[in-house]
């Protein structure tokens, strides 16, 4: 596990440049592998490949860059490959001889037989580079799901790529200018999804996807690792049998991905995801595993009594961290700075603060990431149930005369999250068009409030076609179309963000179990109502594991990693906030309709409505354009 950098220049440039540039760009992500670094240039194509590592397998002998044989085959590497051991058999098999224990020899030695061809084999997270000297070209590539961070730019003479945007946007020199898709991605979702950036012309390689860089032409293009699979036709597997595989699948994955050389343990959170992993984790080895969860001193969002009821039946050794407002609240400018876009999911901040505790024990932890889209866990998957229904049985004349009458009874002047919030935003998003689904994965601004509300004119952009062109699903109504545009958008650009970020901010490497390609594919192959049964979700998941768990547990609420900074917005970050909205700041950015941003918020701040997500999307967006542009 580590970060990687890269650039190719076009300019003349000695050895001792490159070495320096690359080093600088290595600097800035030290805290993605602080044990070790290694660089490699090429004075003849301008090419400079560095990584800073964190060592979890073979500690020894792992250094990179590794180089072949003949030294014409150069690679870097970030992330872990869990069917190493089996490929590497493999390769033995046909002769391949090893020098060291890693899994980076693994892919450096599987391209050397089978060229990019190999990278489909490859089961894990990653971001890589290979610097092949006989064919004159550089493959990037990015692993399935996404998990491993992966920018690129061209920028005049320059290519540039990099595990995060800090290091790329020092290799460019200047900052770039903001991009109107990026910035109407973010204040519709809150982040910004692949391929896109906030910057202008700075982009993210998608997931499953690989460059190559011909050093000749100076020109490069992307390819697909391999096609996606999106069954439409589902097996007819019964579902005691469709038990039984999720079951052995999922025990395979945690096995899989708790190979180590270091201390491993889980977040033990209490839901679903992180308890089964946990289970089979602690039924995997022979000691009692770690486990790591977060409770918070404000009751309402203390969820802790779940993972103890886990951690005491699996006989976990059990770490409990109970955090206060003054914890989250202190910490809010690192984290929030260090993804170097903006990115308003507050669920990062305690995501940090159970990374930095955990990291005192472990480095590695196991994760229940992915369980909601791999196993059709999220409560807007009822959306789609409820939207077909509603608009067969009421006409849409009488659904806007609804939607006029219970706006105003629905308003809240809270952040509890409660009934009247979760009714008005179902009424919201109930579309007779077929855009039902892009409307409910908008957490930030409806399509319509960026038009009234925020942005000016010029700024305004349409932001969905791309991606209704990458996944071919137009319309979403089914449940399948639902985790696979969430898979491309919100698991890609929020989750997994959100994870790597604040973890390795902490140098503590995650792995998420349920993100394999085996589990994802069997989950797309069987019957929707294996996954979502009536309002069970991740109904097929909880049946298969029920058995090991106290009676009821799988199908107790969880609310998840909830953060009060609609309060923070009225309280602490009050004065910050109001600093941004004033006259001459906005008129000066040109981006923002200065009067009715400054409604919206006054409107928080006085209780008179509860805008915490337009208010915090805001807020965390100005807080990156201070940094970034003005500081």
């Amino acid at each position: 596990m580590c970060g990687i950098n890269g650039f190719i220049t076009n300019r003349s440039s000695t050895k001792e440049t490159l070495t320096s540039h690359i080093y600088e760009m290595n600097n800035l992500i030290y805290h993605r592998g602080p044990d070790d670094n290694g660089i490699f240039t090429d004075q003849h194509n301008g090419l400079a490949m560095g990584m800073q590592r964190l060592a979890i397998i073979d500690l020894n002998s792992g250094k990179q860059p590794i180089i072949s044989d003949d030294g014409k085959i150069i690679i870097v590497f970030n992330g872990e490959i869990y069917n190493y051991l089996e490929l590497k058999r493999s390769l033995e098999n046909s002769g391949v001889v090893f020098k060291t224990q890693s899994d980076t020899e693994v892919i450096l030695r599987l391209y050397e037989k089978e060229g990019a061809n190999s990278f489909k084999k490859l089961d894990g997270m990653f971001a890589f580079s290979i610097y092949d000297k006989i064919k004159n070209k550089v493959f990037i590539a990015r692993d399935f799901f996404g998990e491993k961070p992966l920018y690129y730019c061209e920028s005049g003479n320059q290519f540039i790529w990099g595990s995060e945007l800090k290091s790329v946007i020092n290799r460019i020199g200047y900052k770039p200018d903001i991009s109107t898709i990026g910035l109407n991605l973010y204040f519709r979702l809150t982040y910004t999804p692949c391929p896109y950036t906030i910057y202008k012309d700075v982009y993210k390689l998608e997931p499953n996807s690989y460059i190559s860089y011909d050093l000749v032409d100076k020109t490069f293009k992307i390819s697909q690792i391999e096609e996606e699979s999106i069954p439409r036709k589902k097996n007819d597997v019964s579902f005691k049998e469709a038990k039984e595989n999720v079951r052995n699948l999922v025990y395979d994955s945690v096995l899989s991905r708790s190979v180590s050389d270091v201390p491993i343990g889980t977040f033990l959170s209490g839901g679903v995801d992180s308890s089964v992993v946990s289970l089979c984790l602690s039924q995997a080895k022979s000691k009692p595993i770690d486990t790591f969860s977060i409770g918070f001193e404000k009751k309402s969002f203390d969820e802790t009594d779940k993972s103890r009821v886990v951690a005491n039946l699996i006989g976990s050794n059990h770490h409990e961290f109970i955090i206060g407002e003054k914890d989250l609240h202190e910490n809010v400018h690192e984290i929030l700075q260090n993804f170097d876009e903006p990115f308003a999911d507050s669920s990062s901040l305690p995501t940090y603060l159970v990374s930095n505790k955990t990291r005192k024990y472990v480095k590695v932890a196991l994760t229940g990431d992915g369980g909601d889209e791999v196993f059709g866990g999220y409560n807007k998957y009822y959306v789609g149930k409820m939207n077909h229904n509603y608009s067969r049985i009421i006409p849409k004349p009488l659904h806007n005369t609804l939607k006029r009458i219970s706006s105003p009874l629905l308003k809240v002047s809270n952040d509890n999250r409660g009934l009247r919030y979760k009714i008005n935003r179902l009424l919201t998003s109930i579309d007779y068009d077929g855009n039902y689904y892009w409307d409910i994965i908008s957490l930030g601004f409806s399509n319509n409030s960026l038009d009234r509300y925020l942005l000016k004119e010029h700024w305004q952009e349409d932001i969905f076609e791309w991606y209704k062109e990458k996944t071919k699903i137009y319309k979403p109504n089914s449940l399948t179309d639902f985790r696979i545009i969430d898979k491309n958008i919100s698991l890609e650009g929020d989750m997994l963000v959100k994870v790597d970020r604040t973890s390795m901010l902490n140098s503590l490497e995650c792995r998420a179990p349920f993100l394999n390609k085996k589990i994802w594919n069997y989950t797309n192959s069987i019957p929707e109502k294996y996954l979502l049964k009536g309002w069970n979700k991740k109904y097929i998941l909880k049946k298969s594991f029920e058995n090991q768990f106290p009676k009821d547990f799988l199908e107790k609420s969880k609310s998840g990693f909830g953060v009060p900074v609609g309060d923070w917005l009225r309280s602490s970050l009050k004065l910050e906030l109001i600093s941004y909205v004033e006259h001459e700041r906005i008129q000066k950015q040109g981006i923002f309709n200065s009067n009715n941003i400054k409604k919206l918020i006054n409107n928080h701040l006085t209780g008179k409505e509860d805008n915490t997500f337009k208010v915090w999307t805001f807020y965390c967006f100005q807080k990156w354009y201070y940094n970034t542009y003005e500081d």
